[in-house]
């Protein structure tokens, strides 16, 4: 996982390292149980403080996406995790939301647009 800062942004660097990293476990880029960099080691990767991380850490964690586990670091929760679980679900919606819009504007009719949903899970399954 590749992090990315910009000083120039208007989102604190805490929130943009939270948000990537909250990114990464909703995509599957971080699996469960994997150790996100250390504190000093990303701290001194992206040259910021290590309270930023810090902070960025201690948010990912009361938002039940890693737990901190004293003397070992911090790691992802699992996918069973209920609040990973709603964000993924929230994410669905969003995406949902965007299609039937999209579906509207193409003229697709719901049960189209229900067998396109139906076709493409099948194919994704079969990967």
């Amino acid at each position: 996982m590749k992090l990315i800062v910009s000083n120039i942004s208007d989102v604190p660097i805490y929130e943009q390292i939270k948000q990537q990293v909250k990114s990464a476990i909703l995509s599957g880029e971080l699996q469960e149980d994997e150790a996100l960099p250390s504190l000093r080691t990303l701290a001194k990767e992206l040259k910021i403080s290590v309270l930023t991380i810090t902070r960025a850490y201690n948010e990912l964690e009361e938002e039940g996406f890693v737990k901190n586990i004293q003397g070992r670091g911090c790691f992802v929760m699992g996918r069973g995790s209920e609040l990973i679980r709603e964000q993924m679900i929230c994410k669905i919606e969003n995406n949902l939301a965007e299609a039937i819009s999209t579906a509207r504007i193409a003229d697709l009719q719901p049960a189209e647009l229900h067998r396109l949903l139906d076709i493409l899970w099948e194919e994704n399954n079969n990967d």
